[in-house]
Formats: structure tokens, C-alpha cells, sequence
């Protein structure tokens, strides 16, 4: 769809008023538009709709271009509303156009204006509405913290206009020179901050579609800790230096042999136990599909030790403490940690122990399943997988099991030496 620009009477002895117009042809009407700006008749080139081309400095030369830059102004404008509408794929409409081209020309007050107000109004849209769960709420606060940090750093003021390609390559320098992300944790910031941009397209708060042209760095599936049975017996058998830490130590070994998410642990209860089954059902109004979790004889044991009770603390402090459970049980070794920046491979030893996270449990649980020729429908449906290729991420392959793998296969039999 296009916009030209008319005269209201061409035929005037004097300045007349210069229109937009456009034909929107599915409801067969016009839109019809005055810019505020006047010029004569004769001054008009009515072959490209626009004032006159006059070269040099002349006072009426220079009116001429600042006419023509106003004018760029509202086909500017609705090219963005008739892009923004068409990515959104929303029905565009006279007076949805006409309302927009107020808001932006007659100053209609709508508070909406301004990209951080829009943003809070965001997450605070998502919450309300219960889309978030506490873990999504906090990356997404941590979003704003970073692009106000960003725009400190490089001195870069950030509004839905200024969100554009150069904004793109400095977020990028900031995040993975400046932070130093890897390729993962950016791609991941980039999505957010695009779901956001997405929703303001679609709700008029900007027209600027620059953002879906930023590309996410190419997803790394980097190598993990992954626990093998003899390790869990091993943590069994270590007594801890603490309570804290023989509880941390019990809920962790439960995750392992059930595949639960430390989110999930929280719903727990005898009231979901029937016999050695555990019937997980998060939320009465999530769409998320109910899970039977079989319980082990490691499982219930732990559940007896807590009467079912299962000593939960925060997830930030468990991920601290299962990392002094490990040092304690002795897996002090290093192990090499490899992550992606850019087109850079970095390679550093750390301690294995440092290594460990809640969702070690969970990876431990999908390897040591698959190790045992479990078939993946069978392990999501433990787990809750909807999506296949996600649960085989959490699957580690050890080079001590390819070693072993390749051993079994090929076990024949080596003919005598004969002369």
C-alpha cells in the first residue's frame, strides 16, 4: 500500500494546504491526512507530488526542503504503521491509521511514548496475566538492568528509534567483549529482548521493525557434567560435615533418580504418592500434561528420612552448597570446561566440583537412563518432555563411553599368530 501527497485546491490564488492520501482498498475508503504544511500552487511539481526542486541557498529554496522534509516525515510514518501491521499480521484500517498518525502528530497523551515505560508495562502485562514463572520474571529484570548499564557504558540512549543495526553491534560488543557472554548467554539476552520489541510492535508502541533482523549467535551445545551410578552411591556413603549439607546432599541424590527440576520438587507430598508412584501435576490451571515419576527404592528411602517432606531452600543458595557437598565427597579433580565467544573456542580447567548445579540432577538422570538403551518416549514421559531434540541435549557422552561402546562392538576374537 502506498501514500501520495495532494493539494486541497490546486487551483488557489495562494498557499494551500498539502494532504496525504491513501486508497485502502478491503474497506473502500480513503485516508485523507493534512500535513499542516502550505505552498502555491505554482510551486508544486504535481508530476512526483512535492515541492519544486530549487538548487542553491535561497530563502525560498530553503523552504521548499524543509516542506519536503516534513512531508518524508508522515510517508515515513505510514510506511512503519503499514509494515509494523503487516509483521504483527493485524487487519490495517482507516481509522486504526488515523489514530496512530494523531498520537504521533497532534501529541495525543497516551503515556505509552517511551520505550522503559513500555517495557515495564511489558512485564507487568506477562505477570498479571500469569505467563511468567519467578525464574523468567528475574532474567527479564535483568534485562532492563543490563540495557541501562549498556547505556551508560557506551553512551548510547536507547529509545524504540534508536533500535536499529548500530544499537545491534554495540549490544554485541558490550555483551561479549564488555561482559564477556558467551555465545549461548547472548542468544539468549537477544531473544528476550526481541519477544519484548515484538509485543511493543504489536501493541503501536513503536513501528520500527529493525529488531527482527537481529541474528542470535549459533547455538553451542557445550559438554556437561553428567553423574554415573557409582557417583551417587559414592555421596551416599560420604558423611557431611553439616545437616545443611547431608539435606542438600539427599534432595540432590532424589533429583538424580527421579528426574525432577528443582522446581518441581516443591510439590512433593504424600497426597501425590500412591504406592511407589509420585503423580506430579504443577499447577490446576497449567497446560502442562500430568507425570507419573516411579519412585526408586533411593527415592522413598529419602521421603521416609524427610516424612515426605522434602527440606527445600532457595534455588541460588542450593546451587552453592551442592558444590561444598561435592568438594567434601572429594571430586576436587579438574575438569576441562569448554564455551564458545564469537568464533572463539575457550578451554579452561576448573574443579569438577564447581562444575555441579541443580540441573546436574536432572542431565544425570537422562544419561544414565539412555546408557541403560532406555528409549526417549519413555524417558519423557518421566521427565516432561515435549520436544525431543531438547531432552538429547541433556544427554553426555563421556569418551570413557565411546571407549566402551566401540569395546562391546567390536570384541572379536584375535587369531593366533600362525607361521
Amino acid at each position: 500500500m502506498t501514500s501520495t501527497f495532494n493539494l486541497k485546491d490546486k487551483n488557489k490564488d495562494g498557499a494551500t494546504l498539502i494532504y496525504l492520501k491513501a486508497y485502502f482498498k478491503n474497506e473502500g475508503k480513503r485516508f485523507v491526512y493534512s500535513t499542516g504544511e502550505s505552498i502555491h500552487p505554482k510551486e508544486w511539481d504535481f508530476k512526483n507530488r512535492q515541492p519544486n526542486a530549487l538548487t542553491g541557498r535561497t530563502r525560498k529554496a530553503d523552504t521548499h526542503r524543509t516542506i519536503k522534509r516534513q512531508l518524508d516525515r508522515y510517508s515515513n510514518l505510514f510506511n512503519l504503521i503499514t509494515e509494523s501491521f503487516k509483521n504483527t499480521n493485524q487487519e490495517l484500517t482507516v481509522e486504526k491509521v488515523r489514530a496512530e498518525f494523531d498520537k504521533e502528530f497532534k501529541r495525543v497523551a497516551t503515556g505509552k511514548n517511551k520505550f522503559y515505560d513500555a517495557y515495564d508495562e511489558f512485564v507487568s502485562f506477562k505477570k498479571k496475566n500469569q505467563e511468567w514463572s519467578l525464574a523468567t520474571i528475574k532474567r527479564y529484570d535483568n534485562i532492563k538492568n543490563m540495557l541501562q548499564d549498556f547505556e551508560v557504558k557506551k553512551k548510547y540512549k536507547i529509545t524504540f528509534d534508536t533500535i536499529n543495526e548500530k544499537f545491534y553491534t554495540e549490544f554485541t560488543d558490550f555483551c561479549m567483549v564488555g561482559r564477556g557472554h558467551i555465545n549461548n548467554t547472548f542468544s539468549r539476552n537477544v531473544g528476550l529482548v526481541k519477544t519484548f520489541l515484538y509485543w511493543a510492535l504489536k501493541n503501536r508502541y513503536t513501528y520500527k521493525a529493525d529488531f527482527i533482523n537481529f541474528k542470535k549467535k549459533p547455538k553451542v551445545i557445550t559438554s556437561q557434567i553428567a553423574l554415573k551410578k557409582e557417583d551417587l552411591e559414592k555421596l551416599l556413603d560420604t558423611e557431611m560435615s553439616s545437616k545443611k549439607l547431608e539435606r542438600v546432599r539427599d534432595v540432590f541424590v532424589f533429583a538424580c533418580v527421579t528426574g525432577m527440576r528443582f522446581g518441581e520438587l516443591k510439590f512433593v507430598s504424600k497426597n501425590n504418592i500412591d504406592g511407589r508412584t509420585l503423580l506430579l501435576k504443577e499447577e490446576k490451571s497449567s497446560g502442562k500434561k500430568s507425570r507419573y515419576i516411579p519412585l526408586s527404592s533411593i527415592a522413598i528411602y529419602v521421603l521416609n528420612k524427610y516424612d515426605y517432606n522434602l527440606p527445600l531452600i532457595e534455588n541460588q543458595k542450593y546451587n552453592d552448597y551442592i558444590k561444598d557437598v561435592f568438594k567434601e565427597a572429594g571430586y576436587t579433580h579438574d575438569v576441562e570446561k569448554t564455551t564458545t565467544r564469537g568464533k572463539e573456542v575457550i578451554r579452561i580447567n576448573i574443579p569438577f566440583y564447581k562444575r555441579i548445579s541443580s540441573h546436574t540432577a536432572r542431565r544425570s538422570f537422562i544419561t544414565l537412563m539412555k546408557s541403560k538403551g532406555k528409549s526417549d518416549k519413555l524417558i519423557a514421559e518421566i521427565t516432561g518432555h515435549n520436544d525431543m531434540k531438547t531432552l538429547n541435549q541433556y544427554y553426555q557422552v563421556t569418551n570413557e563411553d565411546v571407549k566402551d561402546a566401540v569395546d562391546d562392538t567390536f570384541d572379536l576374537n584375535i587369531p593366533e599368530n600362525t607361521k
